[in-house]
């Protein structure tokens, strides 16, 4: 190859070199869709909004051994700490729009508190809210009712059980508890409510709505309340915390956390309402289940296992 032919093609590659464009990467997104999710039960419609994650040391508040609980863990690809969800669910029955739980707000850090984004992604305003009913007082459960101490849902009545409210909002329980928070917390949470004479309870298994009827399971609480929402020959329960570590406690029941006020109460709440949602198979809705939080119980072996709902575009 003579000099002139190695000088051409020494010019074209230096020409490509210049002309190729340079491909940089892709800057990384680091933020998640929307939290919310949509299904239909009946003629309902059912919205899960998330509050947010947080990470929980589960091995170390969960009644097992730690080093059992990190080894079912491991099994389900997971370790402690456990990121874990606080869910709150819409259920728009046509006539009412009705939000059962409401998140932590900003009561535990920046990683909670996502709820009324959610809402409003998810195309609700707060304002449409008509009623609020509360599982239980645990502040990641009640303390989005308010905003900048201004209630988050200004046109809502927020509706729980006596036991659970007599039990929280009640000032010698307060002085005798070592852990005061949460009956700060609850207090903070509803005050401008009861003020406005928008707080209102309700006594055992009660039609709190058409087509929606609490039914009590204390143990986690002392008022802690399952919602039973029906519609069109279908059913749902939402369970609040019934079950925190989905990986451990449907595989074995009996597992409580540190969070459960009466520990036998509540794993004997568990069982009962798992049983009657593998009977017939009614959709469970929790709080602590990871987002959407929404599936079926099935029995197998001393325990159950959990079926996620399939994802739907409500078609």
């Amino acid at each position: 190859m003579n000099k002139t032919v190695l000088r051409a093609l020494a010019a074209a590659c230096a020409c490509a070199c210049i002309v190729a464009p340079s491909l940089a990467a892709a800057p990384m997104a680091k933020t998640p869709a929307p939290g919310y999710f949509r299904l239909m039960l009946g003629q309902f419609e059912i919205t899960p909004l998330s509050d947010g994650t947080v990470d929980l040391p589960v091995d170390k508040l969960l009644s097992d051994k730690a080093g059992k609980t990190n080894a079912t863990l491991a099994r389900a690809y997971l370790q402690a700490p456990l990121e874990t969800s606080d869910n709150a669910f819409l259920v728009n029955t046509g006539k009412k729009l009705i939000l059962v739980d409401t998140g932590a707000g900003v009561l535990f850090g920046p990683t909670l508190g996502k709820l009324l984004a959610n809402m409003k992604a998810a195309g609700y305003a707060p304002e449409q809210v008509n009623e609020v009913y509360l599982t239980h007082f645990h502040s990641d459960h009640l303390g989005g009712l308010t905003s900048a101490a201004k209630p988050a849902f200004p046109n809502a009545v927020v509706r729980a059980s006596k036991v659970e409210a007599d039990h929280w909002l009640n000032q010698v329980n307060m002085d005798k508890a070592e852990d005061k928070s949460s009956f700060k917390n609850a207090l903070a949470a509803l005050d401008p409510y009861i003020k406005a004479g928008r707080f209102k309870t309700f006594e055992g298994d009660a039609e709190v709505s058409p087509g929606v009827r609490s039914l009590g399971g204390h143990g986690h609480t002392p008022g802690h309340t399952t919602f039973v929402v029906e519609s069109g020959g279908q059913k749902m329960m939402l369970i609040g915390d019934l079950i925190h570590v989905a990986a451990v406690q449907f595989e074995n029941p009996a597992v409580t956390i540190g969070f459960d006020g009466d520990q036998k109460a509540a794993a004997a709440a568990r069982k009962k309402l798992f049983d009657m949602a593998a009977k017939d198979g009614t959709l469970i809705g929790g709080a602590h289940l990871q987002f959407p939080g929404l599936g079926h119980v099935r029995t197998e072996g001393k325990g159950y296992r959990f079926v996620p709902v399939n994802y739907t575009q409500m078609r």
